[in-house]
């Protein structure tokens, strides 16, 4: 018979064959049951040797070898045993003691055999409690024995053979085990295994083997924000909405709050820009405060020039209010800076515009009048009016619903972003909204002035920097939207930063240039050349 595909098998016997003697004796089976480990019924030495002489002088009962001398294996002879031994002291104590005792004798009084009655003799053998010749308590415990058995394991012999030694004993609830005495089928000393896979550590589930048994399966690291802290758990508990699972995925710890703020590298860089910016509008609003009797800055409306350097002074400026940790002021101040600043700013380039415009016109055979309605009352006004619009929008939204600090939970990860969230969707669209109506109209109004005379107007370099403005600003909306976290804040400052870089450099730049570099260009006779 072949048995290899049941080798490397730790087997438990049962009461039933842990002491079979066919399985113990037979070689065939012994590559299969080495080190079975089994309960059996507890034994005991009940047959002794006498030391008395032999029956003749060759014999003797140490070389006899059959079950009535294996005193060793007397296990259902030894219950056996104890059951008639309770029966006797039930009877003993029945007789003897239960029946016609008269007081005041000691000796007592055995009843006759004949009268006994089953149920006196159970009641009095509930009672039995001795202990036997070989030491050990008897008793009755709820109608039954307390458990005994031993824990027997099949070891080989060095002849090859197996036998049965007593590794423990059970003793009711108590266990008594001698793990060093144990000789395990793998011929080791480590326990083996009795699962087809080890336990599943905290921070993975159990996820079973298709097609597989049930002690059979995978252990699956615990996704993230989900954790187990227990051995063998079949799900992972997913964290709180304020907590984030740690890195080994077996407890939920806070999330960290994260803005962008000055000391990081993407804050540093946005502030030097915002700085930069902010020192070169103001070294190119003291040069034209120098130089503003010069035909370059009075032919280009200074006025008008001095205020639209003032708005891109405050453009820069204010992107600095988005970085830091969100307040409740902050998030409101920021909104309402960006939105004046920027309108302030189209609003001087809208009406430097139609000023140029108005000055051809006026040129023409009837139209003297065209410019009294353009004149320097009129173009403050304007600007006045169009950023008293915005500034009306602004009030309105942060009055109604305002953007307020809140932490983006939504966005999975052990940070969690802390951001000013618009409250507003309708508020927010109508301010960038109406930057961009202005935007628009200025870039109308300045593509129809483009073919001025460049040696005069502007409106060349008007239309390329609003080009530039409405690129960044379009291109900014799928940005802004599409950016997790605190880049989503970062996108709105370089959308801020790069518009106000492209209005400063392509209206200003070209002017400093003749100013400072080529000052024979700065004459009233060659700004009226055509």
């Amino acid at each position: 018979m072949e048995y290899k595909w049941v080798t490397d098998k730790q087997f438990v016997a049962s009461e039933a064959w842990s002491t079979s003697d066919d399985l113990l004796k037979d070689p065939a089976t012994s590559v299969v049951t080495r080190g079975v480990i089994g309960v059996a019924i507890r034994t005991d030495s009940l047959l002794r040797k006498a030391s008395q002489p032999p029956c003749s002088g060759t014999e003797s009962l140490e070389g006899v070898q059959n079950h009535f001398t294996d005193t060793s294996q007397l296990r259902v002879t030894y219950n056996v045993y104890l059951a008639v031994y309770a029966a006797a002291h039930a009877l003993h104590t029945l007789l003897c003691h239960g029946r016609d005792s008269s007081p005041g004798n000691n000796s007592p009084t055995c009843s006759s055999p004949k009268n006994i009655k089953s149920i006196e003799l159970l009641q009095h053998l509930n009672n039995v409690n001795f202990t036997t010749p070989q030491g050990e308590m008897f008793y009755f415990q709820d109608d039954d024995t307390p458990a005994k058995y031993d824990l027997v394991n099949w070891q080989n012999t060095p002849e090859g053979s197996l036998t049965l030694v007593v590794i423990g004993r059970v003793d009711g609830f108590d266990l008594h085990l001698n793990e060093s005495a144990i000789q395990w089928s793998t011929k080791s000393s480590q326990v083996p295994t009795s699962v087809c896979s080890e336990s599943c550590p905290p921070g993975t589930r159990k996820a079973s083997r298709k097609g597989e048994p049930l002690c059979c399966f995978d252990c699956i690291p615990c996704a993230d924000g989900e954790i187990s802290n227990q051995t063998g758990s079949l799900h992972c508990e997913r964290c709180p909405l304020e907590f984030w699972s740690n890195a080994k995925r077996t407890a939920c710890i806070p999330r960290h709050l994260d803005f962008l703020s000055f000391n990081e590298t993407l804050g540093i860089a946005l502030t030097t820009a915002a700085v930069s910016g902010t020192m070169v509008t103001t070294a190119v609003f003291v040069v034209f405060v120098y130089y503003r009797q010069t035909p370059m800055v009075r032919a280009n409306n200074s006025e008008l020039s001095f205020l639209l350097l003032l708005s891109l002074k405050l453009c820069f400026m204010c992107s600095l209010v988005f970085i830091g940790r969100p307040s409740v002021w902050a998030c409101r101040f920021q909104q309402a800076a960006f939105g004046i600043s920027f309108v302030l700013c189209v609003s001087c380039l809208q009406v430097k515009t139609i000023v140029v415009l108005a000055a051809f016109r006026s040129a023409r055979p009837g139209a003297e009048t065209l410019m009294k309605w353009f004149g320097p009352g009129q173009q403050r006004g304007s600007v006045c009016l169009f950023s008293f619009l915005q500034v009306f929008i602004c009030f309105m939204w942060l009055t109604l619903s305002p953007p307020v600090p809140q932490a983006d939970l939504d966005i999975p990860g052990l940070k969690v972003t802390l951001k000013c969230a618009t409250a507003s969707v309708v508020g927010f669209s109508l301010v960038l909204g109406y930057i961009g109506l202005l935007a628009c109209t200025s870039l109308l109004l300045a593509f129809l002035a483009r073919k001025l005379p460049d040696n005069f107007n502007e409106a060349k370099l008007i239309t390329f920097s609003m080009l530039i403005f409405c690129a960044v600003w379009i291109a900014f909306v799928p940005a802004y939207v599409s950016s997790p976290g605190k880049y989503a804040v970062a996108v709105e400052i370089f959308a801020i930063l790069a518009s106000s870089y492209g209005l400063l450099f392509c209206i200003f730049a070209p002017k400093c240039f003749i100013i400072l570099l080529r000052p024979d260009k700065n004459t009233r006779k060659h700004l009226m050349a055509r």
